[in-house]
This record gives C-alpha cells, structure tokens and sequence, in this order.
C-alpha cells in the first residue's frame, strides 16, 4: 500500500496548474512580432502580442504555417496592404519554404535571403521594395518561383542591378519573374544554364543586347522580354531572334517594344508549341516566312516593323500586321516579279535601312525608289547604288530582272562572288564592282560591248576572267581602269571562296590552317593564322585538317566546296558535294566527307589535349573506338571518341558521317553537343561536350563497382523527362525528323547535376513522311530493339518509344535490358516486366532495392499510383503493334509536372495480340514470325542456353551485348 505521504505529493502535483510553455522557435516568434510593430498600421495582422508568443500554437496564428519541428514554413500575407519593411534578419527563419508578401505596399531595402535553402516560392511582387542586396540569392538552393514584378525603384540610387551570379545556384528555379523591377545591362549568359526554367519573364526593364545564345535549346515555355526602356547607355533589346526557334517547348514568345533586327528566322515554323506570338514595334526586316504563316496561333502580332514582300495567308486566329512594307495589302496576293528579284538584292545586302525605308509598294518604277532606275517601258534598267559603304554579297536574285543593262555598285564592301546565272541578263552592258572586295571567279558574258569594271578589287588582281570585251569604262565606282595582273598577297582576305571554274579556267584555293581552335559548342569556328594562295593541284606541306567553306548560293545545285589537306603525302584534293551530303572527291579526298557547318579541329590539337590519347585519360571504349577525356587552352572540357583503326570500315565510316551529318542539324539540351571533328589519313575521330556523370547504364547497374551513389527516385523522373523531351524534339520538333535506332542506357549521359542527354547518333534515319516505314539493315541493341523492326527490317519512330520504354523499366527496376545471368524468365527485361507491371504486389517487389522506396517515397496509396503510371506508360511504349504505342510526345505530357496524367490502355492479361510474353525471346519472336507468316530466313533464332537470340545477319560488327545495353 503506497505511503500516505507519497499520495499527499501525488494529490498536489495533480492539482497544480500546469505552466504554458511556448511551441514556436523563439527566432521564429521574435522575427514576427518585429515585423507586425513596424508597419505602419500593425492592427492590419490580427497576431497577439504578448511575453511568450506561440505562432504555431494551437491555436496557430492566421496567415502562419508551421512544420513538424514548430518551426515557421509558411508565410501568406498577400493582399493586405501592409506598408513597412521586413525585419533584416529575416533569413533566420530557416525552415521557411514559402513566402506570399505580394500586393502589399512593403518598403524599404529587401533583407538578404541568404541560406534560406528551404525556400521554394517566393512572391514578393507588387511591392515597393527600394534596393535588393548583393548576398540576396546566395544558397536558394531549393528556390523554385521568384516574383520580384513591380518594384519599380529596386536599387534606383545604383542606377538600376543585375542578376548577380549566385542566382545560377537555383538549379530547380522553373519560373523567374522580374518585370518593371529595374533591370539593367545585358541578361546574363548563365540565365540559359538553368535547365529546369520554363517561365522568363524580364518585361519593362530596361535591359540592352541581345538574347544570349545560352538560352538555345532552353525547355522555356514563357519568354517575355517586351518593352525594354531607355538606360542612358542603349533603348532595348537587340540583334537577331534567331536564338529563339531552338525553343521548341515555347507557348508564349513577347519580344514587343525592342530593337531586334535582321529578318524573322526561317524556322519559326518548328515552334509548334507556340500560341502567342507579338513582334511589334521592332526593326524587323524581309519577308515573312512561310512557317510562321502556317502556324496555328491564338494571337500573331508583327505591326510597326519594315517587314516586306506578300502578306501570307496566316491561320492564327489574331493577327496584326499593321504599318510595316508590304507590297499588297491583303493577304495571299503575290508581289510582282521584279519586286521580289529586288528584295532578293535587298536581302544580299543585309537590308541597308536606307533602301528599306525607300523601296515600298509594288511598283520599282512607279514610286520612289533609292537608286533605281527604269525604262520607258517601265521596267527596272539600272541599279545605281556607287559609294554607299554597303556590306554583303551579290544576289542570285538579280537575273531576274532581264531589262537590266547596268548595275552601278562600285565602293561599296561587297564579298563573296559574282553569281554565275548573271550572265543571262542579255541587256547587261556595264558591271561596275570596282572598290569592293569581290572573289574569283568571274563568270563570262557572251553580251555584245559588255563591260566590267573591277579594279580596286585585291582578290580578283590578274585573276578576273574577264570578257575581252571587257576595255575601260565609265565607271560610278572609285575607278575605271581594267585591273593590271597583281599577285595576291597572302592571307589578304580569310572570307574568299574557293574558285571552281570551268575545266579550262585557272583555279585557286585558300586553306586554312588551324593548329589551335576554341569550341563553341553551336557555332563553326576556324581561327585563320596563315593563308597561302597556290595552283589547285601543287604539292606542299600541309596540315592534317579538313576545311569547309559555305554553300555558294550561284553555284548549280547549291554545292559544297569542301578541301582535304591530307598530310599521308602532302597533296591537296578539292572536292565538291551537294546540298544533299552526297560527295565525290577528286585526287586523294576521302569518299566521306561531311557536309558544311560544322567545327575542323586539328589532329595535333587533340594529341595535345589528350596527352597523345594516353591511357590515364581514357573514359571508356566501344564497338567504335575509345573515348578520351581532354580540356582546350581555354578550359572547355572534352570528350573525344577516336575511332580505332582496326574497325575502319565502310560502315564505320558512314556511322562516323551520320553523326555529323545529324549533329550539324540538330541541337537540343537533351542531346549531347558535337563540338568538332578531325580527320587525318585513317584518323576518324568526334569531339563531343564532356558529360561529367557518365552513361546512366553505370549508375543503374555498376554503381557499387565504381563506387558511385544510387540514383535517387526524383533523379530518375527527371532523367526519364530529360530523354522524353531530347526525344520528342528529334522525332518531331527538329528541322527534320529522325530515328535513333540505338537508344539504350549506356547511351544516355549525365552531366555533373545529372541533367541527360542522349548521345551515339552513328546508326540515326532519316525518318520517312506521315506514318510510313523505312526498310533499313539491321542494327540496334539486343533487348532494346522492337519486334517489327528484329523481324522486318522496316522501322519507324515507335522503334524508338520501344526502346524508351525499356529504359523506363530498367529506371524503375535497376535491372539491364537482357542478362542470360538472371533466370530465364527474367532474362528479356520487357517480357517480363509485362507479367509483373499490372499486379501491385509484384511491381513493387520489382522496383529497384538501391532505391530503397520504401524509405524515401514514404510508400503510400500516391506514391504507388506514381510508379503504376511510370509502369503503364514503360508497357504501353512496349505494345507490339507500333501504332498502339504512344509518340514520345505523350511520354513528355506524362512525365512533366503539372501536366494532366495520361492513362494507356487497360491491360490485365499476360498475353497481349497473340504473343505470350512469358516465352523467351527467341521462341517469341518465332511464334509471332509463324503466326504473320513472315519469312525467317535470313534471321538465325535457334534456341541457345543463354535463351538469348544469336546475331541476325546484317548487325552492325561492332554490335555486342556483352554489358547488357
């Protein structure tokens, strides 16, 4: 029996009054009193005041929001019209993830949000917010939505502030807002390294200079850079928009109140996406391409620029195109021929805005035309534009115009040739080019008293070409007098053409020599050190490089002029191919050659940067060689994949152009960057950016041999979106559609934040028009491939979504494609997958144990309905039939946050049209073969231990699955 004296203590205890002990972290608590007693009207926030403030409570205080340590999350004070300053320690609340100040009247400097690593969104628009500091974005590291809008007077004692660098540290930044906040300078370079930005808005700043190319391939979704103001030290935005038609995710483009200039770039049809364009009130120039007119929009709005030429029959729902130079004024109607011939010139010259201010209507001869000329007749018979100072090159165009009898272009600082199909201007009499920088050669005019004029010109000294007829003339020009033969000096011009005459003109050929060339990653770069001019077939020390020269619009069939300097024998071989890519070489030129457009890198460079490919700087090998890793004189890190000269084949060589020929035409942040190439005697060798991370198919399956962390699940969602989108723009968004045919997860690589893209573009199609096939030899990767295409030969671009969907299962299982080490069931990761992706139980015993789910998804009834969509999307990419699979397309929508989920077909039975998904793989497709009545001949599938079909002939030699991929 308890002591009367210990249930006297107990009695007493009970009936004390228990003390009120405060829940809130007294930082947090202390921070929000100081901000309510500084506003001007605190009773606007209805927070008590007393000795131990409790906002968590209970009960918790209104507008607050607190986490599971008591510690403030949440702050929503929108709309209130609170006026004061917040608190300079406002960045001790630390676990604050969300704050909404926005629609306030709140003052004074911004407090420094430095190390707020928790905070995802922060809404501090509408605002009178007068100075921002430099520390502010130091470690957002979870930052995820910034509005600053409409705090005009930020730092506007300073003149105005810039992003500083450290905001490039919130890679998960999706949505950065920061209109009329007092903007100033260029938009920094690194804006374009935050990949996962969909939203940019920069409106009514008063930012100056270009887009920055940075922002190419950007997945942005809103890009408004309207209504730059005047900063004193420029009046907007400028140069060209053609940065933006890489944007392929883009639905919402302001680019209004600016200075872009130059012509709306051709491919603003790829924007398929896109449903609000305004272009107004800008210095756009030249016609209006035929894509943006055949794009369906919701609005289009290009008014107030000096575009010409015919107004297309746009199918936007809105359009504006108000006070610009359009010959007619309804839509559809043609311009005449002679208008066009002109605005071809016009364009030649890069739209000098003298003439474009000028040259209006559709009549050259019935209005105000600078510099032209007409007959009686009222047709153009002279261009007369001497001494303008004007750059460019000569038009095709012109040989349009057949009245002409003279064209007066003399000093002026005109390049490139003269376009071949002039000599067909029959009433030409006089081509004064005198005082300009023309190129051999000069075509011959078989025209009665034709005369040119060309002296002033340094590379056409001696080597003119021209028509005897050709005496002195009048001249508009800086002279009249023929051109006395001159030897050209050395390296007097880097911008000259090769000269490719006729078979009994003299030609001429300026090389190049590169020994040391920066990459860029989207441009063609050649750092010219030395020029030497010689006889097209004389021999001399060259070295090992290979030089492109653009496309020559007058030449036939828009050829390339390509010369290989191969140094086996020091010869020179010039080699012309067509726009096609198709190439026939002369003397000792390679049958391969590629195509203009991209970087020539010298052998030496990359024997200097990969210490002459030494072992220590080996990064992996493959059926095509072995890839190094280096870094130029400026840092850039590379990858280089050199070819080894035991798989030198035909094949080999068209796999090593392929990748060129699709690398030059596509570009996407998804897909890894070609950087450069070289080729020297049996020296094939590709320059790529360096993937720090490595292929995925290391992190999958050999994380623990090389020590590496396991992919967590948010890593892997987002790999799988990044191949999705990389997907999605080869198939559909790029200029032309392709087919991978190789993509497996040893070819998809990762950057250090582990970012992908995909990569080994050796075995690309060129895919066919509308939904039909191409028959193609046999290549890909075993456990990747489609069934259709292992049995037909004839692909698609479903093989592709195939293939992803295989990866999809190897991101949620961490099991390879095809293992003969796991049991025989299991060995065909797809087959199996089918039987266990319906059955909850199973599919969750599937998921990958690195992943350890459990733990980290804090498994619940959503969390499974997650990895069930990721299932039924991997199967429904799989289904046999290619039309029943989805185009990558929907894997985007399904993939992407805060897209409406998308649902495949329903499916409970382990049989799917007539194939049992629980045989081997051998013994499927045979059954399938019999039951289509195909023909098997040509593919070998006898039933091996492995279960694992042998090679069908026409595969790739280089084509192994020894690593499962």
């Amino acid at each position: 029996m308890p002591h009367p004296l210990s249930l006297l203590l107990l009695l007493l205890l009970l009936l004390l009054p228990s003390p009120s002990l405060p829940l809130t972290d007294p930082t947090d608590a202390s921070i929000l009193l100081q901000f309510k007693k500084s506003l001007t009207d605190p009773s606007l926030l209805p927070w008590p005041e007393s000795d131990n403030p409790d906002p968590c409570g209970p009960p918790s205080w209104k507008y607050i929001f607190c986490d599971n340590s008591n510690r403030i999350s949440q702050i929503q004070i929108k709309n209130l019209n609170l006026t004061g300053p917040l608190p300079s320690h406002f960045n001790r609340l630390t676990h604050l993830t969300n704050l909404g100040l926005q629609n306030n009247h709140l003052n004074g400097p911004l407090p420094s949000f430095r190390g707020l690593s928790d905070l995802k969104y922060a809404y501090l628009d509408y605002n009178d917010f007068d100075s921002i500091p430099f520390d502010f974005f130091d470690g957002l590291t979870s930052l995820e939505v910034l509005a600053l809008d409409h705090n005009v007077n930020l730092n506007a004692s300073a003149g105005g502030w810039s992003f500083p660098s450290s905001l490039q540290g919130a890679t998960e930044m999706r949505n950065l807002s920061c209109m009329s906040c007092n903007l100033v300078g260029p938009i920094p370079d690194f804006i374009g390294k935050m990949n996962s930005l969909t939203a940019l808005k920069l409106s009514g700043n008063s930012l100056v200079g270009p887009i920055p190319e940075s922002l190419s391939g950007a997945v942005l979704q809103f890009l408004w850079l309207n209504n730059q103001k005047d900063s004193g030290s420029g009046n907007g935005l400028s140069g060209s928009i053609g940065v933006v038609t890489s944007m392929v995710s883009l639905r919402s483009l302001w680019l209004h109140g600016n200075k872009f200039s130059g012509s709306i770039p051709e491919r603003i049809g790829d924007l398929v996406s896109l449903k609000d364009l305004n272009l107004n009130d800008n210095q756009l120039v030249g016609l209006v391409p035929e894509g943006l007119g055949d794009l369906e929009l919701d609005n289009l709005d290009l008014g107030n620029n000096h575009l010409m030429g015919p107004i297309p029959n746009f199918k936007a729902a809105k359009v504006n195109y108000d006070s610009n130079h359009f010959c007619e004024s309804k839509p559809g109607v043609a311009c005449s021929f002679e208008v066009m011939a002109l605005l071809g010139f016009l364009k030649g010259l890069n739209y000098p805005s003298n003439l474009v201010n000028s040259w209006t209507g559709d009549d050259p001869c019935g209005g105000e035309w600078f510099g032209i000329n007409c007959n009686v007749n009222g047709k153009v018979s002279m261009i007369n534009l001497p001494n303008m100072k004007y750059n460019g090159t000569l038009s095709p165009s012109v040989a349009n115009l057949g009245s002409l009898g003279e064209i007066r272009l003399g000093g002026n600082n005109l390049s490139g040739a003269v376009p071949s199909n002039w000599t067909g201007l029959t009433s030409l009499k006089l081509l004064d080019l005198s005082g300009n920088n023309i190129s051999p050669p000069l075509p011959k005019f078989s025209n009665a008293g034709f005369k040119i004029v060309t002296d002033g010109n340094p590379l056409l000294n001696g080597n003119t070409e021209a028509p005897s007829s050709g005496s002195k003339s009048p001249s508009s020009g800086s002279g009249n007098a023929e051109p006395s033969p001159k030897s050209t000096p050395a390296g007097s011009n880097s911008n000259s053409s090769d000269y490719h005459g006729s078979k009994n003109s003299k030609r001429k050929v300026l090389v190049i020599v590169a020994p040391i060339v920066g990459v860029a990653a989207a441009a063609f770069v050649i750092i010219p050190l030395y020029a030497y001019c010689f006889r097209r077939r004389k021999e001399i020390k060259a070295p090992s490089s290979l030089v492109i020269h653009p496309r020559d619009p007058s030449e036939p069939d828009n050829a390339v002029k390509i010369v290989v300097a191969n140094n086996n024998n020091g010869s020179i071989s010039t080699v012309t191919g067509s726009g096609s890519g198709s190439v026939n070489s002369s003397g000792t030129g390679s049958s391969h050659v590629i195509e203009a457009g991209n970087l020539v890198i010298s052998i030496q460079v990359l024997r200097n940067v990969t210490k002459n490919f030494a072992p220590e700087n080996e990064l992996g090998r493959g059926g095509f060689g072995v890839v190094y890793k280096g870094e130029l004189d400026d840092g850039t890190q590379i990858a280089v994949k050199r070819m080894e000269a035991g798989v030198i084949s035909t094949k080999a060589l068209d796999e090593f152009q392929a990748e060129i020929g699709v690398l030059s035409k596509v570009r996407h942040r998804h897909l890894v960057s070609l950087l450069g190439y070289s080729i020297a005697g049996n020296e094939r060798i590709l320059v790529y950016e360096y993937m720090p991370q490595g292929a995925l198919s290391q992190h999958l399956f050999h994380w623990k041999s090389l020590k590496l962390e396991p992919l967590s699940w948010k890593r892997r969602l987002n790999i799988a979106l990044d191949v999705a989108r990389g997907m999605e723009y080869l198939h559909t968004l790029a200029h032309q559609s392709f087919i991978h045919r190789d993509l497996k997860s040893s070819n998809i690589l990762l950057a250090d934040d582990f970012r992908a893209k995909v990569s080994d573009f050796g075995l690309v199609k060129l895919a066919p028009e509308g939904e039909k096939s191409v028959v193609t030899r046999l290549a890909g990767t075993f456990g990747y491939l489609a069934p259709e295409y292992a049995v037909t030969g004839k692909i698609t671009t479903k093989a592709d979504v195939f293939s992803f969907g295989v990866v999809l299962m190897e991101l949620l299982t961490g099991l390879m494609a095809l293992d003969d080490d796991r049991p025989e069931e299991k060995q065909y990761l797809a087959a199996w997958f089918w039987q266990i992706k319906s059955d909850k139980e199973k599919l969750m015993s599937a998921i990958d144990p690195a992943l350890d789910i459990k733990e980290t998804l804090d498994i619940n009834e959503e969390t499974f309905e997650t990895v069930s969509v990721i299932a039924e999307l991997a199967g429904h990419c799989t289904a046999r039939e290619p039309s029943q699979r989805p185009d990558m397309g929907h894997a985007v929508n399904v993939l992407a946050p805060l897209v409406e989920k998308w649902k495949p077909f329903d499916d409970d039975t382990e049989e799917y049209s007539g194939i049992d998904y629980s045989l081997p793989l051998n013994q499927m497709v045979k059954g399938w073969q019999e039951a289509e009545g195909k023909d098997t001949s040509y593919v070998n599938l006898e039933d091996s231990k492995s279960s694992i079909p042998a090679r069908p002939t026409g595969f790739a030699d280089s084509f192994t699955s020894a690593d499962g991929r």
